[in-house]
């Protein structure tokens, strides 16, 4: 009964993360709009540091070269595929009054975060240290990665209530892995095989976001010194999830 709680507890606080974002509700306009260039950069990195220095290198140990780049090659397609479905559903004229790649977002870091309940679960099932120590990490990882969502969601066209919902509704993701997780155990095997196919997926996915949706929109900011600050944003992203792979 015990692990149940722990393990609850740990996703429902790493769920909570996601409300982070809370502290730009107070930025004025002018401020947030500065601050949102920066924010998308600094996702950008977030994203090819989790997708590069976490999870291809996760699934590599668990699946062989050819089969990871494979699903990496599957989830960059799906992604695009999803996007352009999205945009037929939702876009009239060429205008779009959310961007697709806000969505595609919500999208990815849902998976992530499923991928995340599952291995906390499974953590916490081996042991109780295991489980604190995989959910430690995984609140390490998440706090500048759902800064970077936040940034994203808001300049995709979001409010910023709005965002911070949704956010929130796509981080609740990993409750629902951890209770499959728990529910599933003994045919962790299944649970297993599922999980190293979903992580290149997932980075898959990021690899798109970030090249394809996020870094054209930092290339329509011409001016010198906010590119400046976009490299520094994108370096800061990568370092900070090259730092927490040693923590994971």
């Amino acid at each position: 009964m015990i692990v149940i709680v722990m393990i609850l507890l740990s996703v429902s606080l790493i769920s909570l993360i996601s409300f982070i974002g809370i502290i730009f509700l107070g930025f004025n306009d002018n401020l947030l709009r500065r601050i949102l260039i920066i924010l998308v950069s600094f996702a950008s990195g977030s994203l090819l540091g989790g997708a590069f220095m976490h999870l291809i290198p996760h699934s590599l140990e668990e699946l062989g070269s050819k089969s990871v780049f494979w699903w990496v090659i599957v989830g960059i397609m799906m992604f695009f595929f999803m996007e352009k479905f999205l945009y037929w559903r939702h876009c009239h004229d060429g205008k779009c009054p959310i961007h697709m790649f806000a969505y595609l977002n919500l999208l990815g870091d849902g998976i992530h975060n499923f991928i995340d309940g599952m291995i906390v679960a499974a953590s916490f099932l081996a042991s109780i240290p295991l489980g604190l120590a995989a959910t430690t990490a995984t609140i390490l990882h998440e706090i500048p990665q759902e800064i970077g969502d936040f940034g994203v969601l808001i300049y995709g066209g979001l409010g910023r209530k709005k965002a911070l919902i949704y956010n929130f509704i796509s981080a609740l993701t990993s409750i629902a892995g951890a209770i499959v997780t728990y529910l599933f155990y003994h045919a962790f095997e299944l649970i297993h095989e599922s999980t190293s196919l979903l992580i290149p997926f997932a980075a898959g996915g990021f690899i798109y976001i970030a090249t394809t949706d996020l870094m054209p929109e930092l290339h329509k900011r011409r001016n010198f010194r906010e590119s400046i600050l976009q490299m520094a944003a994108i370096i800061l992203g990568l370092a900070l999830m090259w730092l927490l792979s040693f923590i994971e």
